[in-house]
């Protein structure tokens, strides 16, 4: 479960624009600020299978917009590069700080 949510919270933040508020909203407060199904009912006057329903709509979406675009398979190949190259930087007995500067900035570019 933990890995699910990890990864929708991922798939969210990737493709969130492409959602309308309502999904957005239901996928905020279900899988970032953990509210249950019966509360974000209760918060937008529906049932809890609306809501239900909402959510699972929105998660195949996302898995769609993944399977299409590729952005957060993109940005684990990324962040596993940076890693092998900061480990090869920190092995390297002359450090070079410019590369390390680079790496950092591209660290911040995800």
């Amino acid at each position: 479960m933990l890995e699910k949510t990890t990864r929708m919270n991922y798939l969210y933040d990737f493709y969130q624009s492409l959602l309308t508020e309502k999904q957005q909203s239901y996928m905020s407060l279900y899988y970032l600020d953990d509210y249950s199904l019966g509360e974000i009912a209760e918060e937008y006057d529906v049932s809890r299978q609306a809501v239900y329903d909402n959510i699972k709509r929105t998660e195949a979406m996302l898995e769609e917009y993944e399977a299409k675009l590729h952005l957060f398979e993109k940005f684990q190949q990324r962040s596993k590069i940076i890693s092998e190259i900061k480990e090869e930087l920190l092995k390297s007995s002359s450090l070079n700080a410019k590369l390390g500067k680079l790496l950092e900035v591209l660290e911040k570019l995800d």
